[in-house]
């Protein structure tokens, strides 16, 4: 039972805090629940809730440092573009926007820092927080369950869960990428409160209406 606390709490903070590698953790955490040396169901509420968690922590770190974060950011104008065209999608797109950032790599710091920059509501930024994260951690935890069962074993499961999770990101990184129009005309892109601050620093950067700037 020791152990089995210690494996817990260890999910709880290398997911909880972004850009943490723990997909090897968290498939080697459904590896055991199927074994039965550990509950599924606490595997995935540990998983999705720490996750949650540490989109709140990011997402409140963002309010705290708004004015400073704008001023960081408005130094380069990559992240000026970034920041103006994050900010567009999330309120035009709101809730599917939210959910697909999380999928993209460094999504959940740049997509919570950027819900808190731009002024998108609390609350709707954590519900489509909390929607991703229990699609991730079902994926992610039953990666391992399956994969033990059908491989036969801890240390296979643990290299797909790896692999998968790569290709995840992978994909959407080449689907955002796609969605690029080959041309089109630009337009500022800023909107909400916070935004409206970033652009009366310096942050007035026209980027194409449906394209990504590279950060």
């Amino acid at each position: 039972m020791d152990g089995a606390l210690w494996m817990y709490a260890l999910l709880a903070l290398t997911t909880a805090p972004p850009l943490v590698p723990n997909a090897a953790l968290i498939a080697s955490a459904g590896a055991l629940a199927q074994e039965g040396k550990l509950s599924l169901p606490l595997v995935l509420l540990v998983v999705a809730g720490s996750a949650l968690a540490g989109d709140a922590l990011v997402h409140g770190a963002g309010r705290l440092a708004g004015p400073r974060a704008l001023r960081r950011l408005n130094r380069r104008p990559r992240r000026r573009a970034a920041l103006a065209w994050m900010a567009a999608r999330m309120h035009s797109h709101g809730l599917p926007f939210v959910i697909g950032i999380r999928f993209l790599p460094s999504g959940r710091l740049v997509g919570g820092l950027a819900a808190a920059v731009v002024g998108y509501p609390a609350r709707r930024y954590l519900l489509g927080a909390a929607i991703a994260e229990a699609v991730w951690a079902s994926y992610s935890v039953a990666l391992g369950y399956w994969g033990g069962s059908a491989l036969h074993g801890t240390w296979p499961s643990l290299a797909l869960g790896t692999a998968v999770s790569a290709v995840v990101a992978c994909v959407a990184q080449l689907l955002t990428r796609l969605g690029r129009p080959a041309s089109g005309p630009t337009r500022t892109v800023a909107r909400g409160p916070a935004a409206a601050g970033a652009l009366r620093s310096g942050a007035r950067d026209a980027v194409p209406a449906g394209s990504p700037p590279t950060a």
